[in-house]
């Protein structure tokens, strides 16, 4: 592995984990949403209600804001100063203010209209229909927020700052727990108690950032303009980014959309199944891709091509180091885990099994989501954005046709693999093409059969695991420690790489104690 894939590498260690921690309050937010508001009317309501402004979020937040700013924000820093960087920011800072504000003021406007065209299977149910309209209103204000903190986000990773921002949704699992744990024991309605923790923890998690960058020497306090060229620059790579991420969140929607036609509780499924396969997604996955984007920012900005390549390649081998097993581990063990973390309360055995059928069909693309991601950040950081934009409009089209396919005979599970389905697809255009572009292989074919090897005897041996009940989860860390090992004897640079930061982790720890 070069030395910008082990940089890379450092700060994946850093925002991974960081956001283990955060996963894993994540889970207890999830067990207690679980037991105080099931799957149940309320709980539908709640979750697409808090769908719409997390559209906002992913549609000017890191879906396509922070992977427009920071290439821009790196030149801008390489070729102008630091000062002028800093009023670039700012000046975008004022831009998503006035933009997100009015935006907001429409929703909560049209939130009737927007809930019909969002789940029109609610419509026929006045009760749900009505809960949602409002959860909307309350918390969509949250958009504001969040995306606030995204370009926070990008501020500092671009400065070479990650712990922060990974550490940002802590506060919101804190707030969403506090929420539902006080809704459920004061006799108040705890859908409508979380949409308010939406709001407290978005403003959380903005206070949270505001320490981090005083401390990187970045201040609000300063120049800014209306007409500021950077800007301008971030907003022509915006409008591709967020035309892509509109799509990306027009798929979700439409498989929303799809999913309030069959039964109630359907997306409460596919919620919980999805909440499990972005542990490992989120923990590592996007770990690695946010550790990425700034490097390869850089080397793009500096006409390093080579090295540019080179942290490529490391970057994709270590995500899919780590997605693969992953995705076995979730495929042999899903009806377990869904039972350990979420049968109790209003949980009851038959959610466990629709979710655990979810879980499966979500996580054979597990892979393809992960590695999906830095292939988006190379071309991000070459400055084109409207190639994944191409490749996300075609995916759109499989996964909605996929779904309405595949729900006429498996329901909800029909939608989950609908989107592994085009998960797979987009993966392999965006190599294709980035290879063809590049004119150099990304992923070296040994390695990649080695790892879907080993990982494939670790998912076998963990689903005969299950009949030891309840000693399969303490033989987790055991296959863990088992893909290690054989991965380190197959001499794969990524087994390397771990074993050298656990050792180096290991002799500071020595040396300071």
């Amino acid at each position: 592995m070069n030395k910008h894939g082990k940089i890379i590498a450092k700060r994946a260690a850093v925002v991974a984990g960081a956001t283990l921690l955060s996963r894993l309050l994540g889970f207890v937010r999830d067990v207690i949403v679980a037991f105080t508001l099931g799957a149940g009317l309320f709980a539908d309501a709640f979750f697409v209600a808090f769908r719409i402004p997390n559209l906002l979020r992913r549609l000017f937040g890191e879906g396509s804001l922070t992977m427009a700013f920071i290439p821009v924000f790196s030149r801008i820093r390489e070729e102008e100063g630091d000062e002028a960087a800093q009023e670039m920011a700012r000046s975008a800072m004022v831009w998503l203010g006035v933009i997100l504000g009015g935006i907001t003021l429409l929703v909560m406007w049209l939130a009737r209209p927007l809930t019909m065209v969002i789940a029109p299977g609610f419509i026929d149910n006045p009760e749900l229909f009505d809960a949602t309209v409002e959860i909307v209103r309350i918390c969509f204000p949250y958009a504001i927020l969040i995306c606030s903190v995204a370009l926070c986000m990008g501020i500092l990773n671009a400065r070479d700052h990650f712990l922060a921002p990974a550490l940002a949704p802590i506060i919101l699992n804190v707030a969403l727990i506090g929420a539902a744990l006080f809704g459920y024991y004061f006799g108040y309605n705890v859908a409508y108690s979380m949409a308010y923790g939406v709001l407290i923890g978005g403003l959380g998690q903005w206070m949270l950032q505001q320490p981090f960058l005083k401390a990187t020497g970045f201040s609000w306090r300063g120049v800014w303009s209306w007409k500021n060229k950077g800007v301008i620059r971030m907003g022509l790579l915006m409008l591709p980014t967020v035309f892509g991420a509109a799509v990306y969140q027009v798929n979700i929607l439409l498989s929303t959309l799809l999913a309030s036609f069959l039964p109630v509780g359907s997306v409460s499924y596919l919620f919980y199944a999805d909440r499990l396969m972005q542990f490992p997604l989120g923990v590592f996955g996007i770990a690695v891709s946010t550790a990425a984007l700034p490097s390869l920012s850089k080397l793009a900005a500096k006409g390093e091509m080579g090295a540019f390549d080179g942290a490529l390649r490391s970057t994709l081998g270590l995500t899919m180091f780590i997605a693969v097993p992953s995705a076995a581990g979730l495929i042999a063990l899903a009806d377990p885990i869904v039972a350990l973390l979420f049968e109790r309360g209003a949980f009851s055995p038959e959610a466990v099994v629709a979710t655990g059928s979810a879980l499966v069909a979500y996580s054979i693309g597990l892979p393809f989501i992960a590695l999906s991601r830095p292939l988006v950040a190379g071309f991000y950081a070459l400055e084109d954005t409207k190639t994944p934009v191409r490749i996300a409009v075609v995916c759109l089209v499989v996964n909605v046709g996929a779904g309405a396919l595949l729900m006429q005979s498996i329901g909800h599970v029909g939608l989950a693999l609908a989107v592994s389905l085009s998960s797979m697809l987009n993966w392999l255009l965006l190599y294709v093409l980035l290879m063809r572009r590049r004119k150099s292989q990304l992923i070296a074919l040994g390695s990649a059969v080695k790892v879907v090897a080993v990982s494939g005897c670790v998912g076998v041996g963990a689903w005969y695991s299950v009949a030891w009940h309840p000693w399969w989860v303490a033989c987790i860390p055991a296959w863990v420690a088992f893909y290690l090992l054989a991965a380190h004897k197959l001499r794969m640079p990524e087994a390397t790489m771990v074993v050298d930061l656990i050792r180096a982790r290991m002799r500071r720890k020595r040396s300071e104690g």
